[in-house]
């Protein structure tokens, strides 16, 4: 009694109950546990929830801050800088013009031939220069000289089919990738260093003046004609290939807008009013907030542990930068209390950042049976080997859960530009279509972003008036942009060719 025989062997009756009792027992763990990972789950999905209600509610929001940004330079989260672009590329822009693109820690120099409406661009060429490491920290003499002397060896190069008009100087489109307080179409001061550059003496400083400065000491005859951010030169480059552009949107690993607006509509605008009785506004609209956001623990940890605590609330829900680290930090949040992921917690998934938008985008576009792709993917960036089916279903569902806020949000911020000049509507007199650039990395590349941005669009404005909204990728705006603002405020405008 007591015993069970099995083949040769004997099995005590005690030891197969025990055994038993363990497997029922892991399975109620691991039942637990995974109830503990839903909930987990769950709730967040909700937190995340954009219904349509809540993105009308944005987008009002959004026009309200619009609406008191041009009202006032103080206070406002919604800075809607005054660029002083008040005259956008027509087609008709002629003569050979350069552009320095400054954005990081490569900078771009590009010259076009423009031919006017017959030619357009008839023909260009462009240099990458990498800043050595020592010039972002070093003196503003140092870097700009340094731009400088590059500028004059890419001038030295230009061959035939490049040609300055007799008696003219060349002209430079200046785009510079930095918040920076404008006081005119090619001057403004710089407000702070990003990016990784730290050179104390140029902050307060003219940039353009600089640069002027060490253009002469190179011996450069260039005159700066426009200085731009890259949401506006996305604009202008887009206006150059369709007329029907208003409006300029950035979706890559940060995020900004820019429309065009009536000067009688910008309160605070003290100057003259200028021929077009057009302003482009620069809209700086990833500091926008409100408490129509969906805001989750997650977004909050990830903004107090943020180098600018408290700012760019709406950039840190749609911009490449952040949506992979929002993933990141559910995930962490399973695997520490729900032990998600097995009994440790990967130590990768501690990393901020170590899980980048982009390998977030292959595995919510992963069609696989087994989900192949974002197995690889966790085992590669995180470390986590043998990941079930179910597990990595819930990976992919995160990344659709965060994919889809940033999309919906970005669409409600849209719909506030929209509304802001009167594109909202069909107007049966005059049915236009409404153009929207629209460029960067994250709305490129991230189908499914970009596919439910559209999609949301439409349900936003309901199918007569999205008929009327289009949005085209607009790539090389910084660059192209630049030169065809350089050659829309030329000097030169009204001098025959």
């Amino acid at each position: 009694m007591g015993k069970i025989a099995v083949g040769t062997g004997v099995i005590c009756a005690a030891t197969v109950c025990a055994v038993a009792a363990l497997i029922i027992q892991r399975r109620m763990k691991n039942s637990a546990r995974w109830a503990k990972a839903m909930e987990i789950f769950n709730e967040f999905e909700k937190k995340c929830e954009t219904p349509i209600e809540r993105l009308n509610l944005v987008a009002d929001a959004m026009l309200d801050e619009m609406n008191a940004g041009l009202a006032s330079e103080n206070g406002n989260q919604l800075k809607m800088l005054i660029s002083y672009v008040d005259n956008l590329p027509t087609g008709d822009e002629h003569g050979l013009f350069y552009a320095l693109d400054l954005g990081g820690t490569n900078f771009r120099v590009l010259r076009v031939q423009l031919g006017g409406k017959e030619g357009r661009v008839l023909k260009q060429e462009s240099t990458e220069v990498s800043i050595p490491p020592q010039l972002m920290i070093g003196t503003s003499e140092e870097l700009f000289d340094f731009i400088a002397e590059a500028l004059a060896k890419f001038v030295a190069t230009e061959s035939e089919g490049f040609h300055v008009s007799p008696g003219r100087h060349r002209e430079l489109g200046f785009t510079f990738s930095f918040p920076v307080k404008q006081t005119s179409i090619a001057s403004g001061s710089l407000i702070r260093w990003t990016k990784g550059f730290s050179i104390d003496d140029a902050v307060g400083q003219d940039v353009v003046a600089q640069l002027t400065k060490s253009m002469e000491k190179k011996g450069v005859d260039m005159r700066v004609g426009a200085l731009v951010n890259d949401t506006i030169g996305t604009l202008a480059g887009g206006r150059y290939a369709n007329k029907d552009v208003v409006a300029a949107v950035i979706l890559g690993t940060g995020t900004n807008a820019a429309y065009v607006e009536r000067v009688s509509a910008i309160p605070k605008w003290k100057g003259p009013l200028p021929k077009s009785e057009e302003m482009v506004i620069n809209m700086e609209w990833g500091n926008f907030r409100s408490s129509h956001l969906p805001l989750t623990e997650y977004d909050h940890q990830l903004d107090i542990e943020s180098l600018n605590v408290g700012e760019q609330i709406f950039e840190k829900k749609i911009s490449g930068m952040y949506l992979g680290d929002i993933v990141r930090r559910v995930l962490l949040k399973m695997a520490e209390e729900a032990a998600f992921f097995g009994d440790t917690v990967p130590p990768k998934l501690s990393v901020p950042f170590v899980l980048r938008t982009p390998v977030m985008s292959a595995m919510h576009h992963d069609t696989s049976p087994d989900l192949k792709i974002v197995g690889s993917k966790l085992k590669e960036i995180l470390g986590i080997s043998n990941t079930t089916l179910r597990t990595r279903k819930i990976v992919v569902d995160l990344c659709n859960i965060v994919a889809t806020r940033g999309a919906r949000l970005s669409a409600a911020g849209i719909l506030g530009i929209l509304k802001k000049i009167g594109r909202d509507t069909v107007n049966e007199a005059q049915k236009q279509n409404t153009v929207i650039a629209m460029d960067g990395g994250l709305y490129e590349h991230y189908t499914e972003f970009r596919e439910c941005l559209k999609s949301t669009i439409k349900e936003l404005l309901g199918e007569e008036v999205a008929e009327t909204i289009l949005i085209e990728l607009a790539n090389d705006g910084s660059g192209l942009g630049a030169t065809l603002l350089a050659a829309s405020h030329s000097q030169y405008i009204d001098v025959e060719p």
